[in-house]
């Protein structure tokens, strides 16, 4: 047998625009009667059976060991370790703790994001039914071959990618793979080699679902080579870009890492040969200074921050899949969304009526049967023609609709179920509709004659029948158009030729009404061929998946922040250009069809991304190849879908988000984060968030760093001069617990800034740590220095034990950071309001915290014994609250200057001042 003749599917083999008989003849099968079991048997050795291959998954220990590789665990490590080895026992065994804790989250996370591959398998049909040897037979879906004679027929999930050879009525919901929500006829014809999935005609896919009609098709690919295969070796392919938040992380840790290292060095060799200090002295300091300089409180800050930025979001209908997304959301600077129930509802609705004599717009809701039929922006009023659309299109109709639990739900064909509300908006009822004109025959839909027509006869015996159906088919076949005076008028042909291009301009998919009184036909046995040719036509409609109005608010406070909405669907060009339009997305003009991003190279499209918005008729390849290019332009980007089409791109974005309605189960396990209500507006509510939660980050490391820069200088300033250490490594780990903990965890609270969503996104590049970031941080370290050296050695010029000056030397350096705190709630803005400090409630209890720790620490005597302190007289007190409060003032001089030197430099303030 010519092997090469029944090669199945592959990138050089075009089945969609090959013919039947030639498709026939290539894979040596007889579409009457199939293959026969040897054959069969001979392929299925050759090929493999019909399922997706599964890679190749490392051990739950490695995956779990990997998730130990990043640079601040290996300091947090490290730090554990050095504890360990001065004997601090209960600190050591914290740091460590919270290692194992964040690396057991992230282990769980990457578990989870497998099971998008596990899903798009399950997509696969279990049963087939095929011809083998001239019989129909039940098979595995798995022991199908190239070559097999599949028969459909409506609720089939299709088992395999097939080339139609025969066709009744036959139509498939292939929305997982294109993102089109109305199903799509079949025909037997071929198409050109460029046709994108959605306009493969010819074809059916393996997993996709059919709605109505039958069908019989060979099958041209199975497993791998089947589209649905080709996507999942695509989500097998793409790795899991890291956030922004864990590159800078990690760049922050090799930043911290190298300062310690740098430091210890210079301090252990200043120490050792100029000081001819003790070795163990010396090493004991240099350890401290390494401690003091160690965030560790700083990993379970940002857990518990983006942890509150997850449970803000699930308030706001977002659910997120992995935490560090959660800030990755804040970086978005491109937004790229599916258009089919993310930016419209997913529910067709008329949105436009052209009588011989008017044109009307129709408001509403997708299926709700509330809104109104305009002409000029009035209400209609009584036209004898309306109510004959509404008539028709509520009789000449086979779907159902029903309200569930709120919901408007279609069963059925999507278009036929818009034209229910229609009807309702004129003022008819469907049930005493069809009690008054009950149906006595019909000619069913069918692709080959592309209409519908009904046979109606009244209590008096009068008939009429009703026709809907493709214009250029309806007008075919009408002599007279309606008029409100009841009379006939000869059919104005190009003035409906020239209203339906206009709507079809508008992207609206446009169908003919039309009715005939009395017919000369006869009940029992219509057929196509009995459709009158001197039909009335009523008028034209048109229909639209219509954008959410929230959406057109969402994609307006977009644009306000600065971030760019793109449109990628598999919908038609004119339609995505048209919608978008009204979305405020693109010119309502420019857009760009799949087939023309095949003929663009890398570069190329890596340009015209810069500038178009809309992209239509795009592939599951088309869409991984936007977001690459997206990305190559320093782009942070979010990626919506709810199709299986949608999956690889929404892992290769930097967030993918997935629909939760109706979103397949492959993009949820894909995605970063699931919309509960399948709304874009909640993407906007979880960018909010998302940048809320990076700006609480960036205040609680300004916040916690000074700290530790302070305690590090305070030992430095002590070794380098040769006084008694102001404070010791026990009490220096005290105050790090008492600032990250009880204080740090007030600024993880903290709500919107006003002007959050009117600001750029964030530079990909920008650190963790900016320049401004860095003055901060020496800036306000070298005060609280100043601030604990100056109550350490007042406590001195007293006389005052070591053990009293440094309980001093502490609180004062923790009354410091409580000021601090108060300054640090806003970056640049003023905090000298008591108004300023009110949205927060959890910072009395912070503050509160920390004063009954530092009550305990100073007057406690086991805590006494353990840090070697003494208890301090309360006349002492108001000196160190009124030094907090010189300090407290000392931040806000500066982030006046601040402040005034950016007004000159019309730079942006980056946060919004203190009400």
């Amino acid at each position: 047998m010519n092997t090469a003749a029944t090669a199945p599917a592959s990138e050089t083999t075009v089945w969609h625009a090959i013919a039947v008989d030639e498709v026939a003849k290539r894979l040596q099968t007889d579409p009457a009667k199939g293959l026969d079991a040897g054959e069969a048997s001979q392929r299925l050795a050759k090929y493999g059976p019909n399922r997706l291959p599964e890679g190749k998954k490392q051990s739950a220990f490695i995956k779990f060991l990997q998730q130990f590789n990043n640079i601040l665990v290996y300091v947090l490590l490290g730090a554990g370790f050095v504890k360990m080895m001065v004997g601090l026992w209960l600190d050591s065994a914290i740091i460590l703790s919270v290692v194992v804790l964040n690396a057991l989250l992230g282990f769980i996370q990457e578990g989870k994001a497998e099971k998008a591959l596990d899903s798009i398998r399950n997509m696969l049909s279990a049963e087939a039914r095929t011809l083998r040897g001239g019989e129909i037979r039940l098979i595995l879906s798995e022991e199908l071959v190239p070559g097999d004679v599949v028969l459909l027929e409506s609720g089939d999930k299709v088992p395999a990618d097939l080339r139609l050879v025969e066709v009744k009525n036959l139509r498939t919901e292939e929305a997982a793979l294109t993102g089109e929500s109305v199903p799509v006829d079949k025909t037997t014809n071929a198409v050109s080699n460029k046709a994108t999935i959605g306009d493969r005609e010819g074809m059916a896919f393996s997993g996709t679902l059919v709605v109505s009609g039958r069908g019989t098709g060979i099958v041209v690919a199975t497993g791998p080579e089947t589209e649905l295969g080709r996507i999942n070796q695509m989500m097998a392919s793409v790795s899991t870009l890291e956030t922004p938040l864990l590159r800078q992380i990690k760049n922050f840790g090799y930043s911290i890492t190298a300062i310690i290292g740098i430091v210890s060095v210079l301090v252990f060799a200043y120490g050792r040969w100029v000081r001819s200090m003790p070795f163990v002295n010396i090493f004991q300091a240099v350890v401290s200074i390494a401690v003091s300089v160690i965030p560790e409180g700083l990993p379970a800050l940002i857990t518990v921050t983006l942890a509150i930025g997850v449970q803000r979001m699930a308030q706001r209908n977002a659910i997120i899949r992995r935490l560090p997304a959660v800030e990755t959301l804040g970086s978005v600077s491109r937004i790229c969304s599916d258009k089919t129930g993310t930016l419209t509802l997913m529910e067709m609705m008329v949105v436009s009526a052209v009588t011989g004599e008017s044109a009307y717009v129709v408001t509403g809701d997708g299926y709700a049967p509330e809104g109104q039929v305009l002409k000029d922006g009035q209400p209609a009023g009584k036209d004898p023609v309306l109510k004959l659309m509404g008539q028709v299109s509520m009789l000449c109709n086979d779907a159902e609709i029903r309200q569930e639990e709120g919901l408007w739900k279609v069963e059925g064909d999507p278009t036929e179920g818009a034209l229910y509300p229609f009807g309702n908006k004129l003022g008819l009822d469907r049930k005493a509709a069809r009690d008054t004109y009950p149906r006595i025959d019909a000619i069913p839909f069918e692709s080959e004659h592309k209409f519908m027509a009904t046979l109606h006869k009244d209590a008096d015996g009068k008939r009429m029948i009703l026709v809907k159906g493709a214009p250029e088919v309806i007008l075919e076949n009408c002599k007279h158009q309606a008029v409100t005076s009841g009379e006939l008028v000869p059919l104005d042909l190009d003035y409906f030729l020239k209203a339906s291009d206009k709507l079809a301009s508008q992207g609206e998919r446009v169908l003919g009404l039309a009715w005939l009184e009395e017919p000369s036909i006869s009940a029992g046995s219509l057929g196509p061929a009995d459709l009158p040719k001197n039909l009335v036509l009523v008028g034209l409609i048109g229909l639209l998946d219509p954008p959410r109005k929230e959406a057109i608010e969402a994609v307006k406070e977009c644009h306000a922040g600065g971030i760019r909405v793109t449109m990628i669907t598999g919908d038609h060009k004119i339609t995505a250009a048209a919608i978008a339009k009204m979305l405020g997305i693109g010119d309502g003009k420019t857009a760009i069809a799949g087939a023309e991003i095949e003929e663009m190279d890398t570069a190329m499209l890596q340009e015209k991304v810069r500038d178009v918005d809309v992209f239509a008729r795009a592939s599951p390849e088309h869409k991984l190849r936007l977001v690459k290019a997206i990305q190559a332009n320093k782009q942070i980007v979010a990626m919506t879908g709810d199709g299986v089409n949608d999956a690889p791109s929404l892992k290769k974005a930097d967030i993918g988000v997935a629909m939760g309605i109706k979103g397949t189960e492959v993009t949820k396990e894909a995605a970063s984060m699931v919309l509960v209500d399948d709304n874009f507006a909640s993407i906007t509510a979880a960018v909010k968030e998302g940048r809320t939660v990076f700006n609480n980050i960036e205040k609680a490391i300004l916040f916690l760093l000074p700290t530790n820069v302070a305690q590090a200088l305070v030992i430095l300033v002590a070794i380098i001069v040769g006084f008694t250490a102001p404070i010791t490594a026990p009490q220096i780990l005290w105050v790090n617990m008492v600032t990250s903990v009880a204080l740090g965890l007030v600024i993880s609270f903290e709500p919107h800034e006003p002007d959050v969503m009117q600001r750029a996104p964030r530079a990909v590049e920008r650190p963790i740590l900016d320049g401004f970031g860095v003055w901060r941080v020496i800036f306000v370290g070298l005060a609280l220095l100043g601030l604990t050296l100056w109550a350490f050695f007042r406590m001195k010029s007293y006389d005052a034990s070591d053990g009293l000056a440094r309980a001093v030397a502490v609180n004062t350096l923790v009354i410091g950071q409580v000021f601090y705190l108060l300054n640090s709630r806003f970056k640049v803005g003023s905090s000298l309001s008591l108004k300023a400090h009110l949205d927060n409630k959890y910072l009395p209890l912070g503050i509160g915290a920390v004063v009954v720790l530092q009550l305990l620490f100073t007057y406690a005597p086991p805590l006494q014994a353990l840090f070697d302190t003494e208890p301090i007289p309360l006349r002492i007190w108001p000196k160190l609250i009124l030094g907090g409060f010189i300090f407290f003032l000392l931040v806000e001089v500066e982030k006046i200057i601040i402040r005034m030197l950016r007004r000159a430099r019309k730079t942006p303030l980056g946060t919004e001042s203190a009400p």
